[in-house]
């Protein structure tokens, strides 16, 4: 479940094409299938957004939460294919993007009336 927050006034206009840059990433870093898309949006007024000092309007969060198992190097690759794609193709810069990765073991999450480490079935890697 990916978790996107920023100024209502900015995020609102491109949260289609937000979405569909992050799962780009998620789909060619992580090799995520085309049907795995959980983005989560909270637009916020800017007065309840506090951002560090040198951000943009465009300021936006983006928390990632995976089971664990992905790689230092895998995961260092999907922040830099979010930090390139956003900027490419939506015009925001690095410095008004944040991004944390947080990873839970697979028996802390839970899905479709099981736990993550009782899953069989599932059509994407966790071990890449």
């Amino acid at each position: 479940m990916i978790l996107i927050y920023g100024i209502d006034s900015h995020l609102n206009p491109i949260k289609a094409s937000l979405s569909d840059v992050i799962h780009h990433c998620m789909q060619a870093v992580l090799g995520m299938p085309e049907d795995k898309r959980a983005h989560r949006f909270f637009p916020m007024p800017a007065e309840d957004f506090y951002a560090p000092a040198g951000r943009s309007a465009a300021y936006t969060v983006i928390e990632i939460n995976m089971m664990a198992g992905r790689q230092v190097e895998t995961q260092k690759a999907l922040i830099h294919c979010l930090f390139e794609e956003i900027e490419e193709r939506l015009g925001i810069a690095p410095m008004d993007i944040e991004i944390t990765i947080k990873e839970q073991a697979p028996y802390q999450w839970g899905f479709r009336g099981m736990t993550g480490d009782e899953v069989a079935d599932l059509n994407y890697r966790v071990q890449v």
